[in-house]
């Protein structure tokens, strides 16, 4: 989950480029879980989580297997996560996660999207105080009970549950994930979305020509085959 969710872009009729962002992202998502655990959804919950996306979306199936199988070394061999961060026009943080096989070619095209964008990359760190890890679980309200569920939430750990159209969003430290994952299989219930993401603390306010740089900087991220998520913290534009 970055920027913009799968289920936002699909409520759009997403285009041909939005759509290549959902099978991104979804994809992203599986690798994430096979890399972290067990390459059999029924042992490995947010495999599950992260297929059921793919499927949802149309993703083919032989993606889905690829991904499984870079997640487990056997197609990703040498592969390693690294993390960017940096700032685009007028001070708007991004922050990148990635994996890549060649850290110098990764680094060198990260850099080069900010330069071309007007942005800047900076040290590890750097955005220490702009974002915080967040435990995040998206699930699907209908059929269930919200004040049951919400008491079930705060007994594992959450810190917060929100209804949102039609869902129930679900925050917490980021200590707390595998508690919620616990208590969510032991309810019977399946997220629409799970994982640890980077939430910002404050958003930043622009005008309409920074932020097609904005855009234009993250799409460049988003395209590279080596990228797996961005975040930033550009405040919303109302007509989003």
């Amino acid at each position: 989950m970055g920027r913009k969710s799968a289920k936002i872009a699909a409520k759009k009729g997403a285009s041909d480029r939005a759509k290549a962002q959902i099978y991104t992202r979804a994809l992203a998502d599986v690798y994430k879980a096979s890399k972290s655990g067990s390459p059999d959804p029924e042992t490995n919950f947010l495999l599950k989580v992260a297929i059921d996306r793919c499927k949802k979306f149309n993703v083919p199936k032989d993606n889905i297997d690829r991904a499984i199988k870079k997640g487990q070394g056997s197609d990703g061999a040498g592969y390693e996560d690294i993390t960017y961060e940096g700032y685009g026009p007028n001070g708007v943080a991004i922050f990148i996660e990635a994996s890549t096989d060649n850290v110098t070619r990764t680094a060198g095209n990260v850099r080069s999207y900010f330069n071309k964008c007007g942005g800047s990359l900076g040290v590890n760190g750097s955005l220490e105080f702009i974002f915080e890890r967040k435990a995040v679980y998206e699930i699907p309200a209908e059929g269930i009970d919200e004040d049951d569920f919400t008491l079930h939430m705060i007994d594992a750990g959450a810190e917060d549950v929100e209804l949102e159209e039609g869902f129930f969003v679900v925050k917490g430290p980021m200590e707390v994930f595998g508690s919620i994952q616990e208590k969510l299989q032991e309810i019977n219930v399946t997220p629409e979305e799970a994982g640890l993401v980077r939430i910002p603390l404050n958003y930043k306010e622009v005008d309409e020509a920074t932020r097609a740089q904005i855009d234009k900087l993250i799409g460049l991220l988003e395209d590279d085959e080596d990228v797996i998520t961005v975040y930033d913290n550009l405040a919303e534009d109302d007509e989003e």
